[in-house]
């Protein structure tokens, strides 16, 4: 997908997901707002999202920058479902924290699954399918903050 194309989609979801009408698609897409590490310039981005309690994961392609940001665990801003959270994120790269992450990912939202090319048999993912779909990604784990 074109970079062009990118900025437009990612235009749409914040304008979506920051007005009364945002759970047209909040169940699924939040907000995420780094702060980055050089700059110290904050970087807002929607993606999908898989909550287990206080645990939300994201994936995103290793291409992609903003996750770099959160290499040793840094504070994220959410909007989720239209509400202003913190939260402490975390990144997965290795080989093992990726496919373990995106076993847990996909085990919350498995309609997901065919986005990877990840096949399901028996309720489980196939092996073969995790290891190859995280090769070119990253697990990003976002710890609600209590109030």
């Amino acid at each position: 997908m074109s970079a062009s194309l990118i900025k437009i989609g990612n235009a749409f979801f914040k304008i979506i997901l920051l007005s009364p009408i945002h759970g047209i698609f909040s169940k699924t897409i939040l907000l995420l707002t780094v702060t980055g590490k050089k700059s110290g310039k904050k970087y807002t981005t929607p993606v999908g999202y898989a909550q287990d309690g206080d645990i939300l994961r994201v994936t995103s392609t290793r291409e992609r920058r903003w996750w770099r940001n959160l290499r040793g665990g840094a504070p994220v801003e959410l909007s989720l479902r239209g509400k202003r959270v913190e939260s402490w994120g975390t990144v997965a790269e290795d080989e093992k924290g990726v496919e373990e992450g995106l076993v847990a990912y996909l085990e919350r939202v498995p309609q997901y699954a065919r986005n990877f090319g990840v096949r399901f048999s028996g309720g489980k993912s196939d092996r073969e399918d995790i290891t190859r779909a995280s090769k070119d990604r990253v697990i990003v784990t976002l710890t609600l903050k209590q109030n």
